[in-house]
């Protein structure tokens, strides 16, 4: 059970959680976040160390919501293959998921906090390394079970697949136009099918 700091913190965050991730680190004022939650200045720093500490957390939170649906859609398949799919196929309706998140936090807070050079940009670094890393790891597995090729550089395209979907990702949301996504996650599955797979 949670104790009464534990619960106003958790509170904390899921509400500010959307409003950092769509105003950014810097455009989001204290004012924002004392109207948001209802609470005063003093009971925010009560929970928090700084503005930073918070806007990490608020991070953390978004992505965690986001990486844990993956996980969920990946689920439908044991194929590594098949979860590489299962990854554009997730993609293509991310418009609509990541908007009540208040857009893509990666995105959002990765052109965000890349101004300010702050702890928060270190954070999406960290995402962004993992995400890649677990991309890898599934075309390694492919490889080991036989429906991957063997020539394939795991990490080149683990960057390839994710600067790709975070390019549609941004185009999507600066024409509102969901089509980009769809597209991009149609071309990525006629590369693994004719690259990736064997």
């Amino acid at each position: 059970m949670l104790t009464k700091s534990e619960k106003t913190t958790k509170f904390i965050i899921e509400t500010i959680a959307p409003i950092f991730n769509k105003k950014g680190y810097t455009a989001t004022s204290m004012a924002d976040i004392t109207n948001a939650t209802g609470l005063t200045k003093g009971a925010i720093y009560g929970n928090f160390d700084n503005k930073e500490s918070l806007a990490i957390a608020a991070f953390h939170k978004n992505v965690n919501d986001l990486l844990k649906r993956i996980a969920l859609h990946q689920e439908q398949s044991k194929s590594p293959l098949q979860k590489l799919y299962l990854i554009t196929n997730f993609y293509r309706t991310y418009y609509d998921f990541s908007k009540k998140l208040g857009g893509c936090p990666i995105l959002n807070i990765g052109v965000d906090a890349n101004n300010q050079d702050t702890a928060l940009l270190e954070e999406v670094r960290i995402v962004i390394n993992k995400t890649q890393s677990n991309i890898a790891k599934l075309i390694n597995w492919g490889k080991e079970v036989g429906k991957i090729k063997n020539n394939v550089d795991s990490q080149k395209f683990a960057k390839r697949l994710y600067s790709h979907i975070q390019g549609a990702v941004f185009m999507t949301y600066t024409m509102d136009d969901s089509d980009y996504l769809i597209q991009s996650m149609n071309e990525i599955d006629n590369y693994i099918k004719t690259n990736i797979a064997v």
